[in-house]
């Protein structure tokens, strides 16, 4: 075994390696098409290409660094039986590695026990982001943090581990040596020595490269996974934030020597490209060195701790294009291979150390020179003959030099190995003649161009035609289906290999006038004829052809498609009558055999609806007896048949009941408690055999003790029963059978039941005698006792055959009853009582009581006016002369009554017939009378009634006299009476009517008041008006018909008059106009009125504007006017005056002025307050506005202050 420092992929293929953590072998398994790099011990590189297994010795059991490619993530996976996995995969789409710059990655997670893996710089890959793996024991990093973990880009090799977990560095001069202890001197200073040895390293710059280490025991690590997965995700999420006690400032100037160590990197020089060949170049390049003007700065000089590494890339896509990594390494200079020839290059070189590196240098263009073009593609076929070959070829790429001439070579079909030439030339395409039929010949192809002679091609086997084939043999048949033919054939032995030979099968149905139709053409020795008939014989012949033409058919052979399945029998039907263990069935053929003979049907057999079917017959016959059924039972039957071509679908399902039988016979019943006097109580259980039919009844058959006939005593579906009418102290035997819809099973034994003693029987109708119409005699017998002497008799009597109560214990065997009504139907019943308990009642006995004088009235009645229009009253009736009297008619105890008589007192009794209603006249108004009366039958006169007093209405009032007390030309009020004295019960009321245009009178008003105003009258117009008195006695008569007459309407009152003053002297007084009224004319009366005197006229016509001349200085006037109506046959009517309007006259001084204008103002103010006077309605409704609000605030008073 070999050890190894540092593994490399060259592929972005997977990889695996298995890892023993107890022999600390690492078996690596490197798969086909792949390629692994490793580096030995004396520094060389080794490249093992895959398939191969390559086991390596690890010197401390653990997994080296695996530098996997873009897009790739390495995973370890650990197997139950403790080995550790690595596996390479392709990154998942959602996976963005390296989107942060170098410097700013955070640290590893810091897991104790993951070994770091350092590499040696120069085995930095290509890209320019780097995929580390890490490997340890058992709690190896889960793949679900390799998305969030961005590894560093360069790990320097690691050795030991120092108190901190940091390796010892390998340092190459003093003054790395120097840089290095600075800045750990820096760092201790910062943390103070408060960091553990756990804590994660405080450099992001060099954190990748010291992850702390503890021991392993067998592979198992100190911390759980767990831990380790919590302790990545907070370095991964805070990666500014670390776990251990260290400053702010430290990873502020960790940075800034950071980056002056890129700075320095990004100033490496253009690389120079010599030695350019077709298909390789030189590149060297200096490494990058610090400007002199920076020199200066010494305690700050970055300095290169590790050895530098340079990668070279090159791209053809131009000097912006995409860049491949062609070297990785420490040397200054590089051997470009593998590339191609007279193409345009641009390579540039990028510096790397310490996971940091530089911007790539100014890229440099190159070309490569001419060459040999690549060796052509083989030759092809294009046609052929016996003795000729046509064959033709294409040109390959021609490495910047044009191809002249290409060279073709053969082996002259002898097979040895050696080639001569057979054409030379700038063709494309070349015929070789003079061939030997059916022989095999060997082509090579070069092309040529001023560089000189490419490679020849691959060699190419081609094969000239032959002669015509002989006859093949006939087909053999090597499969056979219902539908399809599978036949196969052989090649003919003459024929050789080389000769391609094609094949041609043609096909002859049995029957058919086609003959043999071609179904296959081609080069395969068999072929499946599909679309067949079945059960058919097809004819077969087969026949082959090459280039050179087609031979004779085979022999002609015959083969038979298989039959095909038969199709379902009929659905079975019922042949005869279904019995209780079994039944015949009986089917038909199927339409369709399938093409062969039915060789055998089965039956198969299913109790129930989902039972399981059982095979109960297989054989030819069309019918089958399907025995050992059970009774009552359902089946289910089906039939399926079998032939050569196989087995038939299930024909449909033939449902089957078989008829139930009468259950078996059942158990003795037996008895439930005592047995009573009379009655006992039976039960019994289902018989062990219900027939195939569910029980539905069961009967009870009873004999007696003296017969030996039976009876049936209860019959139903119960499990018990009570059994009744029984004689006390009797033995009775039972038999019970039960029944299902097939009818009764047999009797069971019989079962003797001994009856107790019981209460007496049931007495004979008592006899009744009536001793008078309130006195009747009840006897009665003793009834048998049935062993117990009769101690009591109950008797019952009531006046309905249910409702009857006891009124009689004893025992007696009559008794006298008393106090009861006349012409009364009454019941009554006996019951006799002993020791053993009541006997039953004996029937009702029916018993009426003597007639006799009916009974006395209880009640009288005055009849209401309502109730004497519906009866037959006087033709003058007066409620003050008459009084009608109705009572309720008594008992006639069993006699009709014939007749009432009515005593009125003093007068002569009335004699009325068979009524309850009367009217009695003549009598006296306003005066009472006592009445009784008293019912007669034909046995005689009953009792009278109590006495009644009765009162009759005085006489109704006569009409009084109706007088118009005011008019006016729309309303009349008329008054009438002279008002009531004092209220009483007969107040009287009034009903005023008044006539219509049609002589017909209408009600206007009905109540107590004297007086009523008539409305809504027409002027001039005579009315007539009648009235009525009435009160309890009833209506008066009505008075005669008063007519009265509403005068003419006077004038409306006109607005105030307007004044206009003309001069000192005189002035102009104007008013509105009114319309003539029904044909009268109106005419105007203007007063005025001067100072304090009185109103004088001062105009009077029918003009509507007046001068007023003469005016006295220093004086008030005052005018008013009002409408005046000039009748033609009546004398005038004038209307009210207007509001007043004052004129005061002009005054020479300044005071007369002012009471001028004061006079003005008053004639302005009382022509307002005229405008603004009020009707009467107007007036009420805002007293009534008043009052309302007043209400409000009293009630919201009395809500807020006193209620609550």
């Amino acid at each position: 075994m070999s050890s190894f420092s540092n593994l490399k992929f060259e592929t972005h293929i997977f990889l695996f390696i298995i890892l023993f953590a107890f022999s600390q072998v690492i078996l690596v398994q490197v798969n086909p098409g792949e390629a692994f790099t490793i580096r030995r011990e004396d520094g060389q590189f080794q490249c093992i290409t895959g398939p191969a297994q390559v086991p390596m010795m690890s010197p401390n059991g653990s997994v080296p660094p695996i530098y996997v490619p873009p897009g790739y993530i390495s995973q370890v996976i650990i197997e139950e039986n403790g080995v550790r996995r690595v596996l390479v995969l392709p990154q998942q789409p959602e996976f963005h590695p390296g989107g942060h710059s170098p410097l700013h990655h955070p640290p590893p997670p810091p897991h104790a026990h993951l070994p770091a893996f350092i590499p040696h710089p120069a085995m930095m890959p290509p890209p320019h982001h780097l995929y580390t793996g890490m490997a340890g024991g058992v709690g190896d990093m889960s793949s679900q943090y390799i998305s969030q973990y961005h590894p560093a880009h360069i790990y320097p090799e690691q050795d030991s581990h120092s108190q901190h977990g940091r390796p010892s560095l390998v340092h190459r001069d003093d003054r790395t040596s120097k840089t290095h202890e600075r800045l750990q001197k820096k760092l201790k200073e910062r943390q103070g020595g408060g960091q553990v040895k756990d804590s994660p390293p405080s450099s992001p710059q060099k954190s990748c490269n010291s992850p702390p280490t503890v021991d392993i025991h067998n592979g198992i690590g100190g911390k759980g996974l767990e831990t380790e997965q919590g302790q990545l995700r907070h370095t991964v999420s805070s990666p500014d934030k670390q776990t251990g006690k260290r400053k702010i400032g430290e990873s502020a100037v960790l940075d800034k020597e950071a980056q002056a160590l890129q700075a320095l990197l990004s100033t490496i020089n253009k690389p120079v490209v010599s030695d350019i060949e077709a298909r390789g170049a030189t590149v060297s390049w200096s490494a990058p060195t610090k400007p002199e003007s920076e020199n200066d700065s010494k305690e700050d000089d970055p300095s290169f701790s590790e050895p530098l590494c340079y990668e070279v890339s090159i791209s053809i896509s131009g000097k912006d294009g995409k860049y491949q990594s062609m070297y990785c390494g420490e040397e200054l200079s590089a051997t470009l291979e593998q590339l191609r020839p007279a193409t345009d290059y641009h390579v540039r070189v990028q510096a790397m150390c310490n996971c940091l590196q530089g911007n790539p240098s100014e890229a440099v263009s190159f070309t490569t020179l001419s060459c040999e073009p690549d060796p052509p593609n083989p030759p092809k076929k294009i046609s052929g003959t016996k003795n000729s070959l046509l064959l033709q070829w294409k040109a390959p790429c021609d490495n910047g030099s044009k191809i002249q001439n290409y060279i073709l070579q053969w082996d002259e079909g002898k097979g040895t190995g050696v080639y001569e030439q057979c054409f030379y030339g700038p063709q494309k395409q070349h015929k070789v003649t003079k061939l030997s039929p059916a022989s095999q010949y060997s082509f090579r192809l070069a092309a040529k161009n001023d560089m000189g002679t490419s490679e020849f091609s691959e060699v190419v086997d081609l094969f000239t035609s032959c002669s015509v084939p002989l006859p093949p043999f006939p087909p053999e048949l090597e499969m056979a289906g219902v539908t399809w033919l599978c036949l196969k054939w052989q090649r003919p032995a003459s024929s050789p290999k080389e000769d391609d030979i094609c094949y041609i099968l043609e096909m002859e149905e049995e029957g058919s006038a086609y003959g043999f139709q071609k179904h296959y053409d081609g080069e395969e020795l068999s072929f499946t004829v599909r679309n067949l008939h079945r059960s058919t014989k097809y004819r077969f012949r087969v026949a082959a052809y090459n280039s050179e033409g087609k031979s004779n058919p085979s022999q002609v052979v015959e083969f038979i498609t298989k039959p095909d399945i038969p199709g379902c029998p009929f659905k079975p039907v019922i042949r005869g009558r279904v019995l209780p263990n079994s039944f015949k069935m009986a089917w038909e053929p199927p339409k369709d055999d399938g093409g062969s003979e039915i060789t055998k049907y089965v039956v198969e057999l299913s109790e129930g609806t989902s039972g399981k079917f059982l095979m109960v017959y297989s054989g030819p016959a069309l019918e089958h007896v399907c025995e050992g059924l059970k009774p009552g039972c359902s089946y289910q039957t089906r039939v399926y048949c079998m032939s050569e071509g196989g087995q038939s679908p299930l024909s449909e399902t033939l449902q089957v009941q078989t008829p139930a039988v009468p259950p078996g016979q059942c158990q003795p019943p037996r008895l439930v408690g005592k047995p009573k006097a009379r009655e006992v109580q039976l039960r019994w259980g289902v018989p062990q055999a219900d027939g195939g039919s569910p029980v539905s009844c069961y009967s009870i058959e009873m004999s007696g003790p003296q017969s030996e006939e039976s009876k049936e005593v209860y019959q139903g579906p119960e499990l018990d029963c009570s059994v009744g009418g029984l004689m006390p102290g009797k033995t009775y035997s039972f038999r019970l059978k039960a029944a299902n819809k097939a009818g009764f099973g047999p009797l069971s034994e019989r079962f003797e039941v001994t009856t107790g003693p019981g209460a007496p029987e049931q007495c004979k109708a008592p006899s009744t005698t009536c001793k008078s119409s309130s006195c009747v005699v009840v006897s009665w017998e003793a009834p048998p006792c049935n062993g117990a002497p009769v101690t009591e008799f109950r008797l019952e009597w009531g006046a309905a055959e249910g409702s009857m109560q006891i009124c009689y214990s004893g025992p007696g065997l009559s008794h006298e009853m008393k106090g009861l009504l006349p012409a009364t139907n009454y019941f009554c019943r006996v019951q006799a009582v002993n020791v053993a308990g009541v006997g039953p009642f004996s029937e009702a006995v029916f018993c009426l009581t003597p007639c006799t004088v009916p009974a006395a009235v209880s009640n009288i009645y005055v009849l209401k006016e309502s109730e004497l229009r519906s009866y037959d009253t006087p033709p003058v009736y007066s409620p003050s002369t008459c009084l009608g009297i109705c009572w309720d008619p008594p008992c006639d105890h069993g006699s009709e009554i014939t007749s009432y008589l009515i005593d009125i007192g003093e007068r002569q009794p009335i004699v009325v017939g068979p009524v309850t209603k009367h009217v009695i006249q003549n009598l006296q108004p306003d005066t009472s009378y006592r009445i009784r009366i008293q019912a007669l039958n034909t046995l005689g006169a009953g009792p009278f009634s109590h006495t009644f007093k009765l009162k009759t209405k005085p006489l109704p009032p006569q009409p009084p006299r109706l007088e118009c007390t005011a008019f006016s030309h729309q309303t009349l009020r008329l008054k009438w009476g002279d008002g009531p004295a004092k209220a009483t019960s007969d107040a009287l009321q009034y009903q005023l009517h008044m006539g219509d245009k049609n002589g017909r009178f209408i009600s206007l008003y009905k109540g107590p008041c004297h007086t009523h105003k008539v409305q809504r009258l027409n002027e001039s117009t005579s009315y007539t008006f009648r009235i009525q008195a009435f009160n309890e006695a009833g209506e008066g008569p009505f008075s005669n018909v008063y007519t009265f007459t509403t005068p003419r309407s006077p004038p409306a009152p006109l607005k105030a008059p307007k004044v206009e003053r003309l001069d000192d002297n005189s002035c102009e007084v104007t008013w509105e106009a009114l319309p003539p009224m029904k044909g009268d004319p109106v005419i105007y009366s203007l007063q005025c009125m001067i100072g304090n005197s009185d109103f004088k006229q001062a105009y009077k016509g029918s003009a509507t504007t007046f001068h007023v001349q003469n005016l006295q200085p220093n004086s008030d006037y005052r005018f008013r006017v009002c409408a005046i109506r000039q009748c033609q046959d009546a004398p005038e009517l004038s209307g009210p005056y207007s509001p007043t309007v004052t004129l005061s006259s002009q005054r020479n001084d300044p005071a007369l002025a002012g009471s001028a204008v004061g006079s003005g103002s008053r004639i302005g103010t009382e022509s307002t307050r005229a405008r603004q006077s009020l009707s009467d309605e107007q007036c009420a409704f805002l007293l009534l506005m008043v009052f309302a609000v007043i209400a409000i605030l009293i009630a919201f008073v009395i809500q807020y202050f006193v209620i609550k």
